[in-house]
């Protein structure tokens, strides 16, 4: 399945139209883009949860397949359940990626530190356990899952007690097991939040140091870059920076990505005054937007939106059928299957996708609105909710927080 979602990733038609950079701004081009750079939580994907959303990979966590849900006792496994969600993930035409972690209670060293998803998940596994773990689960998944994910959020005592040079530990026994039963997967390493900053820069850093001292046994970095309560996809794109700037630091090889495996708005916290935020209408469907392309832009290879029928009392933007979030993630993918795109950063940020003779270009506004010429050629735009109208070549108007795509025809 993975293998055949590639090739139509490379089968995207060439780009060889220029986008201009306006004075100081900065530039990113790349492409074709994958079909798994939109990637999505679907808790109820193992019971038959398909959504109506246009995404290409699929993020297995909160699913009920869990190492400890997996294995129940120590060499018994419940495979029924990851069965169905890889069953459900390729009957979706979508890739998998699965977290690995976290410790099961019968194979934590302290099944004290961890309650979610059971007692002692936070807790370091025996090392033997871990490695038949990993053994067994990628040998029956070898031509299934494309990428394995060593931990969920492991700079938090929620999900890890261990320490940075054991979870690098973890990360690089995982590593040689797995490249030796599908030298094809991806290794993305244990994930780390950004907005709690204390928790953030114990860990990352020190875990960076560590894997660095074991080779780099991983493809790509990961975190999960939600703002506090009341931030934007400016906010994120801050806490790229940050994380991009750590990587550089720490000497992270230029062949290793960043991906952000968790993606949402509006939630409350860290600090007491950040209050849960209700997003909904354009706005939601501006974030969503603004989300995505910005991964391009800024050079974050996926993302995966958490999550598919969320909890409204947690999560800012429900991503649902019907909703605004929802339309506009079908957008923006409909935008950018398969681009070749280059892309710059001003007041108002641009992505050119497209060739000469039929050129796209989309734009929009981190911050306050600001001015914006009609491309050559574009004689429709459309927004990120797919609402459409007649534009002129050269004509002056406004950019806001709205993406706003376009073009020669209106995209399908």
């Amino acid at each position: 399945m993975r293998r055949a979602l590639a090739s139509l990733a490379a089968a995207a038609i060439a780009f060889t139209g220029i986008a201009l950079a306006a004075p100081g701004a900065q530039a990113a081009t790349g492409g074709p883009l994958s079909p798994y750079a939109f990637g999505m939580q679907v808790p109820g994907i193992a019971n038959g949860v398909d959504p109506s959303a246009t995404y290409g990979s699929v993020r297995l966590w909160d699913a009920g397949v869990a190492w400890g849900q997996v294995e129940q006792s120590r060499g018994q496994f419940w495979w029924d359940g990851l069965d169905h969600a890889i069953q459900g993930a390729n009957a979706q035409r979508v890739g998998t990626l699965y977290v690995l972690g976290s410790t099961p209670t019968w194979a934590a060293t302290n099944a004290k530190q961890g309650t979610y998803p059971y007692p002692g998940a936070a807790s370091m596994p025996n090392m033997q356990d871990w490695t038949d773990w990993v053994t067994a689960v990628s040998k029956r998944y070898a031509n299934s899952i494309e990428s394995y994910q060593i931990w969920n959020e492991a700079n938090l005592q929620t999900f890890w007690q261990g320490t940075p040079a054991q979870m690098a530990q973890l990360t690089a026994a995982a590593a040689q097991i797995i490249k030796t039963n599908d030298p094809t997967a991806r290794i993305v390493a244990a994930s780390t939040t950004v907005r709690m900053q204390s928790a953030y820069k114990k860990f990352f850093p020190a875990y960076l140091k560590e894997l660095a001292k074991l080779g780099w046994p991983i493809t790509d970095v990961s975190a999960h870059f939600y703002p506090a309560g009341p931030g934007t996809p400016a906010t994120r794109a801050q806490s790229i920076g940050q994380v991009q700037a750590d990587m550089r630091k720490a000497g992270v090889p230029a062949t290793v990505g960043l991906w952000d495996t968790e993606i949402n708005y509006g939630i409350a916290g860290p600090a007491k005054s950040d209050k849960h935020k209700n997003i909904d209408g354009t706005t939601a469907a501006a974030y969503v937007a603004q989300t995505y392309l910005d991964d391009i832009r800024l050079g974050v290879g996926r993302a995966y939106w958490y999550s598919w029928n969320g909890s409204p009392a947690l999560l800012g933007i429900p991503m649902q059928p019907g909703s605004t979030a929802a339309t506009a993630y079908n957008t923006v993918a409909t935008w950018l299957k398969g681009a070749f795109y280059s892309c710059t950063t001003a007041q108002v940020n641009t992505c050119q996708t497209g060739d000469n003779n039929t050129p796209e270009v989309m734009a929009w506004a981190s911050g306050k609105p600001g001015p914006f010429v009609v491309p050559p050629r574009a004689v429709i735009t459309c927004n990120a909710l797919n609402q459409c109208s007649p534009v002129t070549p050269g004509a002056k108007m406004t950019i806001g927080s709205m993406p706003q795509w376009f073009g020669t025809v209106a995209p399908k």
